[in-house]
């Protein structure tokens, strides 16, 4: 039975519910008047429920359709302006006990090329990496007990964190690993992660136990409550996300939608992130045989309806997107990308050789940071390095509050145009640093508060004359 307090995963993701909601929208997916006092509730920027979404989804009526993308995009203006917060993975291992089908990690594969960094090797990923201009990281690694225990993963952290190089530094760690215990949540708070992340990939259960059909992720209750783990061992933002491709997309629509209300009713605090993954082209793996891969339309339409019910949450689109699908949803509501991305363990200080693959999927959008950097500045966008709200405390609630209230505008817009104006004095190329330079002139006299906006153009020449690290 459904109940979204439930510290069950089967009662907070409730089979039936999802079924119900699903059909309740696919009844209504023409009925303009439903649809239209959705659309009126949405324009409150408070969110509507999984089932509204739902039917906003499905809704088939072209005038609001496109009322729902206007929506969307003033929505996402509101809460995160015309900023992009930037970010890369960095790969530690890939070994893997797990059996699951869509991922060339699983561990009957036995074609990919197996490693795991050393410490030194990710002293050399991490300064590849500060020396293309990134401050924050998403640590990924395979489950295996053996080879990726919970103290390498902490080993790796630290190391992360304590590199300096030249004007270089990682400021902000966060974490998708397996599901674990509260113990192992709490190592990695007071190792000081930023977000923990951990994709669903689907809240079908059937579909789930099959596509994982061996090792410990077989277990769905166990995977699906981690987030309460990792949130009452005093991990305040937390990552949610799908593998859009593996099963059918309105069900784990509707199913990260009721994930994210759990969250909030169970704990007091939604998903700091919402990513939005597709299935792609990898070693031993095909998307041609998974039946219910999205088109792009489709995909619009999701990032679109989930920004209208999850205003106040951060939405992730990464390299596995083209340059030209990433173009369209930064519109309509995501909020952070990743740049220059590798996909390999390591690769980013030295290229991985085509015999010795071990990525875990092919990147479509293969341009450099600093090419990424000059698109979203063409676009009229902020490219954002900034760390500040997890280095200042504002996480969970605190965060949401201010970002509700409309007040976190007075500290990101700053903050996001310091960050800028440090890339580009110290790792842009030239024509990347005089649109950035023009941009910033643009964008500070838009920062409402006089004082922080005075303070923020003396930063600013700070950091030209050299000095790094403002933050508001």
């Amino acid at each position: 039975m459904y109940d979204v307090k439930s510290k069950k995963a089967e009662e907070f993701i409730d089979d039936e519910e999802i079924k119900d909601s699903l059909s309740y929208a696919m009844e209504n997916k023409s009925n303009k008047e439903l649809i239209d006092s959705i659309l009126e509730k949405a324009k409150e920027m408070k969110g509507i429920s999984h089932r509204e979404a739902a039917v906003l989804l499905e809704c088939d009526l072209k005038e609001e359709n496109e009322r729902m993308y206007q929506l969307a995009k003033e929505i996402k203006n509101r809460f995160y302006g015309n900023r992009i917060v930037m970010f890369a993975p960095l790969y530690l291992s890939n070994y893997c006990v797990n059996g699951c089908v869509y991922c060339p990690y699983h561990h009957q594969n036995k074609h990919i090329a197996r490693k795991k960094l050393t410490q030194e090797e990710i002293k050399k990923e991490v300064i590849a990496l500060q020396d293309m201009g990134h401050k924050r990281l998403a640590l990924e690694a395979g489950e295996d007990p053996v080879n990726n225990p919970i103290e390498y993963i902490l080993e790796c952290i630290n190391t992360i964190y304590s590199i300096k190089h030249k004007n270089g530094a990682i400021r902000r760690v966060n974490v998708n690993i397996a599901a674990t215990t509260h113990e192992n949540y709490r190592k990695l708070k007071e190792a000081g992660i930023g977000t923990y992340i951990l994709f669903q990939e689907t809240y079908n259960k059937e579909s789930y136990e099959t596509l994982h059909p061996a090792g410990p992720k077989h277990n769905y209750a166990y995977h699906t409550e981690a987030m309460d783990r990792a949130m009452e061992a005093g991990i305040d933002d937390v990552g949610l996300g799908v593998l859009f491709g593996l099963n059918l997309y309105r069900y784990d629509f509707v199913g990260i939608l009721m994930h994210a209300e759990h969250l909030e009713a169970s704990i007091g605090v939604g998903p700091h992130t919402i990513s939005v993954p597709r299935i792609r082209q990898a070693e031993d793996i095909n998307p041609e045989d998974f039946s219910d891969a999205i088109s792009d339309e489709i995909f619009e339409k999701i990032v679109a309806v989930l920004r209208i019910a999850v205003p106040y949450t951060g939405m992730i689109v990464s390299t596995r997107e083209s340059k030209k699908t990433r173009e369209k949803v930064l519109q309509l509501g995501i909020s952070q990308i990743s740049g220059g991305s590798r996909t390999s363990v390591g690769g980013y200080a030295e290229e991985e050789d085509e015999d010795d693959n071990s990525k875990q999927f092919d990147v479509e959008d293969k341009r450099t940071l600093d090419q990424v950097v000059n698109w979203l500045l063409e676009m009229g966008f902020i490219p954002s390095f900034c760390t500040a709200c997890y280095r200042e405390g504002r996480t969970g609630d605190r965060f949401m509050k201010l970002v509700k209230s409309g007040q976190i505008a007075n500290c990101c817009q700053p903050n996001a145009l310091m960050t800028l104006k440090e890339y580009l004095e110290d790792y842009a190329s030239e024509g990347t640093r005089a649109k950035g330079e023009a941009l910033i002139e643009k964008e500070i006299e838009k920062v409402t508060n006089e004082k922080v906006k005075t303070i923020a153009k003396d930063y600013l020449v700070q950091v030209h004359e050299g000095k790094r690290d403002f933050r508001f």
